[in-house]
């Protein structure tokens, strides 16, 4: 009798995981059922919905792109502006400098010249003046009356000695001494 009570109580226990393997196999297709049904939902609505999101996230990138340019736009003006500043500096430095190195040509030239014996801006300036001043001594000099001007100039002329006539002095300024012949070279 033992035996048939345990025959028994296996049969029973059997039973009873059986029965626990049957619940859990009906929770767990529940479950799946459920996810899958789930997931039917979300596609649906996601094909619903779908135009509209992407129409929303168009609109969003259209304000971002917006967004974006206007920012580049600014910053590139302030960029340009930056370069026509420091562009503007560097043309005056240079412009500087240029005056600089001008002034030291100028400078260096006029040494150079000044050792040479040619006369400058200022020395020709002033030889101007003196010519300008002596032509006006002379005109008016020559406004005097005409009778003290040929009484003066008479006793001048009696005191030099006469060497040459004047056809005399144009005859020996036309004789000009002979030229010798070139050496010939290469010999």
């Amino acid at each position: 009798m033992v035996k048939k009570l345990q025959k028994l109580a296996d049969k029973k226990t059997a039973s009873a995981a059986g029965l626990l393997d049957s619940q859990f196999a009906s929770t767990v297709k529940e479950s799946a059922q459920q996810i899958w049904l789930a997931g039917l939902g979300a596609f649906s609505r996601a094909q619903a919905e779908g135009g509209k999101v992407f129409d929303t996230l168009v609109k969003e990138g259209s304000t971002i792109q917006k967004k974006t340019q206007s920012v580049a736009e600014e910053k590139l003006s302030e960029v340009s502006s930056r370069m026509s500043g420091m562009a503007g500096d560097v043309s005056a430095k240079a412009g500087q400098h240029w005056d600089k190195l001008e002034s030291i040509f100028e400078e260096r030239t006029s040494k150079a010249l000044s050792k040479l014996g040619v006369p400058n801006a200022k020395d020709v300036a002033a030889l101007v003046a003196r010519v300008d001043e002596l032509t006006a001594q002379v005109a008016k000099l020559s406004k005097a009356p005409a009778a003290k001007t040929a009484a003066t100039a008479t006793p001048k002329a009696s005191a030099k000695p006469v060497s040459k006539t004047p056809a005399a002095k144009s005859s020996a300024a036309k004789k000009a001494p002979a030229k010798r012949p070139a050496a010939k070279r290469g010999a």
